[in-house]
């Protein structure tokens, strides 16, 4: 027997005893490596300013997980920043009662959840972002940011996990949009059609139902799975969008994760990044999904706390360069994925402050977005809803998806409409003369068919093909164009 040959595992002990002394050195050395727990890495609390905590004695990336440990108080907190040896870490809870001088440790990754199938999956991927629970099962539950069931219905029954941060598409490989996607809004669908794999921003003041619209979308949409992020909205309207607006019918094939105002807001951040990783898990098995996500402006007043906790410095109105940074990492997970594929249809509810389309972040979102749909404030007090106004919205991928007629058909829709409301004042004041403008005369007969159009129920669903025909009965495709304006 050769005492030199090379194992690929410890010799049989019968075998250790012609081996060389230091051979038997490495082999029992390697043997009690092998059942030594893992190193803990662990640092000190040394100063907590507002938001922030800093740790000394702990050498971690970007994005790792900690816990601060103290007495029998233990809070789960992450890495935002550091400088020189020390870290900066923000809290996932409340931080009342922690003291100097408290244990941080860093964090394995856990699974909170039950395992479908006997293998364990690993919470680490290789860019080292976060991985969450997804999967079919997942369907029909409340979720929190962190991947647990917030409905009561017991532990989750999880097929995979997702990173929170994944890798961009290339753009040249993405499908283009192409094919229509019925959202049940006859608004929509007959002057602003969606096209699959398009991302859209819902641009709103509040209290103008942009809730029931995104419910409507929900409820009526011909898309296969619906994820719902309701991100930094107020507790009261998470139980009441679940219950009264998206309703079973909705629920049953929608995921929603929620991020309520009250939480962190590293977890509002992460809640809007795992309803986006659990739409890209069920676009890669080819399926269509809607994204519906209110609000981006909650995501970015929340990255905007967590940039200024940590020193960066405002830039417009208070956002610091990094908000207008993430807005775009977000908004391009989103979309077609390679011919073939599944795709994202993403709906972005943006809050504008005082009805202000200005807003930094809306002007900012306004630019990045495949088009905007604007609910305005005078046309909910007017009680027609849903509060869309026509003019101001817009579907950048219509022209694409949309034959030539149907295209001059919203055109004129959109032209009689504009008059309309531009002679307003006049017929109020009744300073207009009938036949003084034959442009005005037609807006004028065809105004309320115009206005019935419009409106819509919450409960009432409208198709593609029902919006066509709407449309057509107002304009038929063979009639003579209006006069121009």
């Amino acid at each position: 027997m050769n005492p030199t040959r090379e194992y690929s595992q410890d010799p049989p002990v019968a075998m250790q005893e012609n081996l060389p002394h230091w051979r038997r050195f490495l082999s029992n050395a390697r043997a009690q490596a092998r059942g030594a727990e893992a190193f803990d890495q662990t640092g000190r609390l040394v100063r907590i300013t507002g938001l922030v905590m800093e740790a000394t004695g702990l050498r971690l990336a970007l994005g790792a997980s900690c816990d601060v440990i103290q007495n029998d108080m233990r809070i789960e907190a992450e890495v935002v920043g550091f400088s020189g040896d020390r870290l900066f870490l923000m809290p996932v809870g409340d931080m009342q009662g922690l003291r100097p001088g408290a244990l941080v440790r860093a964090q394995e990754e856990r699974l909170p959840c039950t395992l479908a199938g006997a293998a364990r999956l690993t919470g680490s991927v290789s860019n080292g972002s976060k991985q969450l629970p997804a999967g079919e099962h997942l369907l029909g539950r409340v979720l929190d940011a962190a991947g647990e069931p917030l409905d009561g219905l017991g532990p989750l029954v999880v097929d995979a996990k997702v990173p929170l941060q994944a890798p961009p598409i290339n753009p040249i490989q993405r499908a283009p949009v192409t094919a229509k996607l019925d959202v049940g809004v006859r608004a929509i669908n007959a002057l602003l059609t969606v096209g699959r794999g398009q991302r859209l921003g819902l641009f709103a003041g509040s209290g103008v139902g942009k809730s029931v619209l995104i419910g409507m979308m929900a409820r009526f949409t011909s898309a296969d799975v619906i994820i719902v992020g309701l991100i930094g909205e107020r507790g009261r309207e998470v139980k009441d969008f679940i219950e009264n607006i998206l309703g079973p019918e909705g629920l049953q094939r929608a995921i929603v994760v929620a991020a309520p105002a009250d939480t962190a807001p590293l977890m509002r951040v992460q809640g809007a990044a795992y309803a986006t990783a659990l739409a890209e898990y069920f676009r890669d098995q080819g399926r269509d999904v809607l994204l519906i996500m209110d609000s981006l402006t909650r995501f970015a007043m929340a990255s905007r706390e967590i940039a200024l906790a940590v020193g960066e410095p405002p830039a417009t109105k208070g956002y610091p360069p990094s908000v207008f940074a993430r807005l775009p990492q977000l908004i391009e997970r989103a979309g077609n994925a390679a011919e073939g594929g599944g795709s994202i249809t993403a709906f972005y509810t943006v809050l504008t402050e005082g009805d202000d389309q200005q807003d930094p972040v809306a002007d900012h979102a306004r630019a990045i977005l495949d088009g905007h749909i604007v609910l305005t404030r005078d046309l909910a007090e007017q009680g027609h809803y849903p509060a869309i106004d026509i003019e101001a919205s817009i579907s950048r991928v219509m022209s694409a998806l949309a034959t030539p007629a149907e295209m001059e058909q919203a055109r004129q829709f959109k032209r009689l409409y504009s008059r309309y409301r531009r002679g307003r004042d006049l017929l109020s004041v009744g300073a207009y003369q009938p036949g003084a403008d034959p442009v005005l005369d037609q807006a004028i007969a065809l105004h309320p068919r115009m206005e019935a159009m419009l409106q819509q129920t919450m409960h009432e669903s409208a198709d593609l093909h029902a919006s066509a025909v709407a449309l057509d009965s107002l304009f038929p495709l063979n009639s003579p164009q209006t006069p121009q304006a």
